[in-house]
């Protein structure tokens, strides 16, 4: 009767594990696309443009949709305050709102968040390696379209990120970026990347590289494609003399 019952448990476990693996896709290498813009419109003022198409699987399945804007204030070359809005769109089986939000979701709709953010960006560099450190403050206001719900979140994000210039064309990207929620529990994620840059021109280049997402109860493998682009604009917003 025990090894009945022991038996009962292990192949419980098994499923319910597998089961749990496909509805967050853990298993699966997913893959995230990217675009980051940074346009300045005045000698101290730009504007940040951002959207991410992210999936479970590699360009298929698809897991969430996010936008991004912002306007920059540069202090100084090293030294930046951003005030940003942001919209993200959700596959309901994202792990991090089962986690954060409490809801229970295993319909096809969707989530909607509306987020602001204020961040800080500090630059330093030590030899070759340049260093950026990025803070943020999140508001979240996010909406479960199934049930009809919705949460206000607060969370903070530290990102520190290293670039190592290997030539003038090509160069190393790594950061580790850890959320802080400001309710519940503390801990929400931790990503690390590591990717390989080209710089096609002055003002555009791309990255290529791998992300390891970590929730408190589940982990996700994702290949990333980034697009920068980010053309100076102060000669359309400068005032004609």
């Amino acid at each position: 009767m025990r090894k009945v019952f022991f038996l009962v448990v292990v192949f419980t476990t098994i499923f319910t594990t597998n089961a749990q693996n496909e509805v967050t896709g853990e298993d699966e290498l997913g893959s995230w696309f990217m675009y980051f813009g940074t346009n300045k419109i005045a000698d101290n003022w730009s504007l940040h443009t951002e959207a991410q198409f992210r999936y479970y699987e590699i360009a298929s399945n698809f897991n969430q949709l996010l936008l991004r804007t912002g306007v920059n204030y540069h202090i100084n070359p090293d030294a930046i305050v951003t005030l940003g809005y942001g919209f993200i769109e959700t596959d309901p089986s994202y792990t991090e709102f089962d986690i954060i939000a409490g809801d229970i979701l295993i319909s096809n709709n969707s989530i909607s968040e509306h987020r602001l953010f204020e961040q800080f960006i500090l630059k330093n560099k030590v030899w070759e390696f340049k260093f950026e450190h990025r803070y943020r403050l999140e508001q979240r206001f996010v909406q479960n379209n199934y049930t009809g719900t919705s949460n206000t979140l607060h969370r903070a994000r530290y990102r520190l990120q290293m670039t190592v210039p290997l030539t003038d064309i090509f160069f190393l990207n790594f950061y580790d970026e850890i959320f802080i929620n400001l309710q519940n529990e503390a801990f929400g994620q931790n990503r690390l990347y590591a990717a390989i840059g080209v710089n096609v021109t002055d003002n555009l280049s791309m990255q290529f590289g791998y992300l390891k997402n970590h929730f408190r109860n589940t982990d996700f493998d994702r290949l990333q494609v980034g697009l920068f682009y980010n053309p100076d604009l102060r000669g359309i917003f400068k005032k004609k003399e």
